[in-house]
């Protein structure tokens, strides 16, 4: 039995000690097994996830006959998680944990940066709300970046995230952050988050290649609050009987970035005089009212100097920064009261020398059983590659979520 498996073994047993002397609450599928101290001084909400994906792909040459070539096709477990959450001694202290149990979600510990370990461990954070509105959080999360990638995995609108989220996002980092909201009027609210962290992401044991990273986000909501945090929720599972509407603004900025991709991408051995400076700037919204939703974001990240590529004393190129720019938009319309059609559109631009221009058109159906916590999904996506053969992929997926 590996480590990770102890690992999860011994928290479950932890769980069912801790119940013992507790009162321990399941309200319905869904809401995870919550347990409360009789004296009232922590309450836990314990939950386990799954999504099983089946995933075809075709390459369809872009010259001569445009037949189906190359088909490939796999079956298995995208994602496995156990997630904790609750307060302890107070509401006004809360924290989270969230583990990687499948092998395609904590992979990439192949490295001395992760001690040569799977990255097991995606949160683990304490927020502590000291003041009226003011909370000030500490641990491994995500930044404050693009709206996709904030959205839980288990609450997206298609089977996975974009091309855009995957080459520009932030991602998970060891980071401190400074939130806060305000409402002007009745309904009017902005929020605010300020954020320092190594800005080399998650599981990081080794010391940092560069510098840290900077980030600041300000969100408006003009017309209140979404149901149940629906502003980072894909679809419109919670019909919102009036317009909502959530607009965005966010900056990153990574002093001598020591991965290609900021948070991600491939570490670079290199001197630190050589590393440069990395910037991500994210617009992007999120409408709902009654069964459609409407969700669009723009990305647009840049290098200190005059090229993403890293050159050493002999000329020769010896690390990338994936830079340049990219859209994306999806709108979702319930036609029954829980299959929804979408459709996606992505158009990723990256910075001459660093990748192709390409295209991505994606047309989604789900089934939502019990909103996204028990649903099955499918999608097809046309990619359009600049340089290469297009490719045609085509995703069926099943999310259960208790």
């Amino acid at each position: 039995m590996n480590i990770m498996y102890k690992s999860a073994l011994m928290l479950l047993m932890c769980v069912a000690y801790l119940s013992i002397n507790a009162q321990t609450i399941v309200p319905k599928f869904g809401k995870g097994i919550q347990v409360t101290a009789q004296d009232s001084s922590f309450y836990l909400q314990l939950g386990f996830r799954f999504q099983t994906l089946m995933q075809h792909d075709w390459d369809i040459p872009t010259e001569g006959n445009s037949t189906f070539e190359d088909h490939s096709s796999r079956l298995f477990i995208r994602r496995s998680r156990l997630k904790f959450a609750g307060w302890a001694l107070s509401p006004k202290l809360k924290y989270k944990a969230e583990l990687a149990l499948s092998n395609r979600d904590n992979g990439g510990g192949n490295s001395s940066q992760f001690n040569n370990a799977a990255n097991i461990i995606l949160d683990a954070s304490v927020e502590w709300n000291f003041h009226k509105n003011m909370k000030l959080w500490f641990g491994q999360g995500k930044l404050p970046g693009n709206r996709e990638r904030v959205i839980s995995s288990g609450n997206l609108q298609f089977v996975d995230r974009s091309r855009l989220n995957s080459r520009f996002t932030t991602d998970r980092d060891v980071a401190i952050m400074l939130k806060n909201h305000e409402t002007f009027g009745e309904n009017f609210i902005l929020k605010q988050v300020l954020s320092i962290s190594s800005g080399e992401g998650k599981n990081i044991t080794a010391a940092n290649i560069g510098g840290y990273g900077y980030a600041a986000k300000i969100e408006a909501l003009p017309f209140g609050n979404f149901q149940s945090k629906g502003d980072y929720v894909g679809s419109a599972v919670k019909r919102e009987s009036s317009a909502k509407l959530a607009i965005a603004v966010s900056y990153d900025y990574i002093n001598k970035a020591g991965r290609t991709r900021g948070q991600t991408g491939s570490f670079i051995d290199a001197e630190d005089a050589l590393l440069k400076d990395l910037s991500v700037f994210f617009v992007d919204f999120m409408y709902k009212k009654e069964g459609l939703s409407v969700m669009g974001e723009y990305a647009f990240k840049t290098t200190s100097g005059d090229s993403p590529i890293i050159i050493d004393e002999e000329e020769n190129a010896i690390a990338t920064y994936y830079t340049g720019q990219a859209f994306n938009l999806a709108v979702g319309q319930f036609i029954t009261d829980d299959v929804e059609l979408a459709v996606r559109w992505t158009d990723v631009k990256p910075e001459e020398g660093v990748a192709s221009n390409e295209q991505q058109y994606t047309f989604g159906l789900s089934k939502y059983i019990v909103g996204h916590k028990l649903k099955f999904q499918t999608d097809l996506t046309y990619r359009s590659i600049e340089t290469s053969d297009n490719e045609l992929i085509y995703r069926t997926q099943f999310d259960f979520h208790f």
